[in-house]
């Protein structure tokens, strides 16, 4: 029986943070998947399935991350979701944390070593809920 890789999905509209992420996360057995915007990264999930985690930027155009993480909240509940920001706007990343649409938010420029940490911790809350037995049982 072979065991489904991890996958993860990255998303940032600058390329850079996105190397910086794959470099971070490539000594890792995980499957990285990259997109360059809000709504690359929902036909990325629409079409190649589900991920266990997504990590997106916050300040992106046409759809910032509160809004991409919103929606990937209502159609892949299972999925956890974490937010990158290097601006101090947080009002409304801090309204999706507390209505439990977003995992973590995570500040630019971030520590590799806390990075890793808080994305293996979300990945074991996604197995923890995964295990969990239907309502009613």
């Amino acid at each position: 029986m072979s065991v489904e890789p991890v996958r993860i999905l990255l998303v940032d509209d600058e390329r850079n943070v996105l190397r910086s992420l794959e470099r971070l996360l490539l000594e890792e057995e995980y499957e990285i998947i990259t997109a360059s915007s809000g709504q690359e990264a929902l036909d990325v999930l629409e079409h190649t399935g589900p991920f266990q985690l997504v990590v997106s930027d916050y300040r992106m155009p046409a759809m910032n991350g509160v809004e991409f993480l919103s929606e990937v909240c209502r159609r892949w509940p299972d999925t956890e979701r974490m937010i990158l920001s290097g601006y101090a706007d947080t009002a409304s990343i801090v309204a999706a944390i507390s209505e439990g649409q977003i995992y973590k938010f995570i500040a630019k420029p971030w520590n590799d070593n806390d990075l890793l940490c808080i994305i293996r911790e979300a990945l074991d809350r996604y197995e923890i809920a995964g295990q969990k037995p239907p309502a009613g049982d």
